[in-house]
């Protein structure tokens, strides 16, 4: 993916519209029409800049990108998505240039549709599963869905006609829900749509879970989260922030003194691992938990505005290869580090980051260190990082993820000088929960189990998101959220 200016990708969109007679298109000429490449900030800039770097797209480049759509009769694209979004209807809608409609199908299963079409990975779900990129035999070249969902969802938000669900009468039946992520507020939706009250919960000041604390303002506005989230709170959902589950008010407590009739836990994923290692305990280490909180809740990239410390030094070396530690790379880059290195054990084939993220970040300058790990963590006499010993890595047979398993190569130490090192290393299930309701069965890594509905071991409390799959998808957090949100309204309706 090379970096190509806006104006020129709108102008190559406009010239192509005028060669094709789009009323008399056969499939053949549908999938020999290009796919249309996101318009971004220029790298230079944007690396300097919180804003978000992925422009959308031009009215011209959607109804190209739409036209590409085959409309299958079987959509195997909708198999791919989580939610279950009916892909072929709003992807024609929106070809015909009736975007309120094509907006409209999307929210019959997704409340979401601005963030999701930021931040779902489709080259793995929907795209992943498009006859277009089988044919060309390159998912990267299926029909961009996720870019025509997020076309849509921004001309809704800004006509400033933000549609509601139906609402069903009230039922007298109460329901709390136990965090604002993804999960959280897709629960928290399809349960209001089914007339119960709805009480939100959430520990932070501020709603959203990792889409508001994880994801950086340059990837997901918070301005368009908060659009989003304040849309779906219309629906008349209570809301309680700064209130911990757990230490506020156990989960017990919720039903048997507080008169709910049902709960769903929706806690994610918050708890840093670290690789155990020599070092660890230096100034200047971090998790990207903590690293990306600091950034994206508490503001520290406008230092001018918020009394946020973060510190990156001159040199920073990230540890992992996932969407966290691009994130948290092109984070640092923007908040003060002249030099950061991203230190994956694998090649850039295996890393599970999007495409996208790992080529944006070579843009902007981000140096990758692959086949490598760090061994320890040098500290100097003031106990600050100075530096990080490494071992080069080679590639074996496939673990239990499928991916090569990372062999070290015995003798290859070698250092690096380094300011401060983020670890980008994934996160464990929030253990408040399982720790305080003993009721709860949780597997050994701490995630909560659940049955095919959603139920956890307590009566009349359902789980989902990261707290049931560990780290996830966002989209995936939000399909669990559905599920359990059936399962509630089909309990409160017996």
């Amino acid at each position: 993916m090379t970096f190509i200016p806006a104006e020129q990708l709108r102008r190559e969109a406009q010239e192509l519209i005028e060669k094709i007679d789009f009323s008399n298109i056969k499939p053949k000429d549908r999938i020999a029409i290009p796919m249309q490449e996101m318009p971004a900030q220029e790298p230079a800039v944007r690396a300097k800049n919180i804003q978000e770097v992925a422009i959308g797209y031009f009215e011209e480049q959607v109804k190209l990108e739409a036209e590409r759509c085959l409309q299958c009769k079987n959509a195997p694209c909708i198999k791919g998505c989580p939610v279950e979004i009916d892909i072929p209807g709003f992807i024609k809608a929106a070809a015909e240039g009736d975007y309120q409609r094509s907006v409209n199908i999307i929210k019959k299963s997704s409340m979401l549709p601005a963030i999701c079409g930021r931040v779902c990975p489709q080259e793995t779900q929907c795209m992943a599963e498009c006859t277009v990129g089988k044919s060309l035999k390159d998912f990267d070249k299926s029909v961009a869905i996720g870019r025509i969902e997020r076309f849509v969802a921004d001309w809704e938000r800004e006509q400033g006609k933000m549609s509601l669900p139906e609402i069903a009468p009230a039922t007298g039946k109460k329901v709390a829900i136990v965090g604002s992520g993804p999960a959280g507020l897709t629960a928290a939706a399809d349960v209001r749509k089914a007339g119960h009250e709805v009480v939100l919960f959430e520990a932070f000041h501020k709603l959203g879970g990792v889409m508001i604390y994880g994801i950086p303002e340059f990837r997901l506005p918070k301005v368009i989260l908060d659009k989003e989230i304040d849309n779906l709170l219309s629906m008349g959902v209570t809301i309680k922030k700064n209130f911990l589950v757990g230490r506020t008010r156990k989960l017990n407590d919720l039903i048997e003194k507080d008169g709910f009739d049902a709960v769903f836990v929706g806690t994610g994923a918050g708890l840093p691992n670290f690789m155990n290692i020599e070092g660890e305990g230096l100034v200047g280490v971090s998790s990207a938990n903590e690293f990306l909180t600091r950034a994206n809740l508490m503001k520290a990239y406008t230092p001018d505005k918020a009394d946020t410390p973060i510190f990156t030094g001159k040199k920073t070396a990230i540890v992992g290869g996932g969407n966290v530690a691009m994130d948290a790379a092109r984070m640092a880059l923007r908040v003060g580090a002249e030099e950061v290195y991203v230190i994956y054990r694998r090649t850039e084939k295996e890393m599970p980051a999007r495409r996208e993220e790992i080529a944006h970040a070579k843009e902007e300058g981000i140096t990758f260190l692959f086949l490598t790990n760090p061994k320890r963590i040098i500290g100097d006499a003031d106990g600050k990082v100075s530096g990080l010993e490494c071992l080069k890595y080679e590639l074996g047979e496939p673990d239990d993820s499928g991916r090569r398993k990372p062999v070290e190569i015995k003798g290859s130490e070698f250092i690096l000088e380094m300011d401060s090192v983020i670890m980008a290393l994934g996160n464990s299930s929030n253990p408040l929960i399982s720790q305080t309701t003993p009721e709860i069965n949780v597997n050994r890594w701490g995630n909560i189990l659940v049955s095919g509905d959603q139920k956890t071991s307590m009566e009349r409390v359902y789980a989902g998101g990261d707290i049931v799959l560990g780290a996830a998808t966002v989209i995936l957090a939000m399909g669990e959220g559905r599920k359990a949100a059936e399962s509630i309204n089909k309990l409160l309706a017996e």
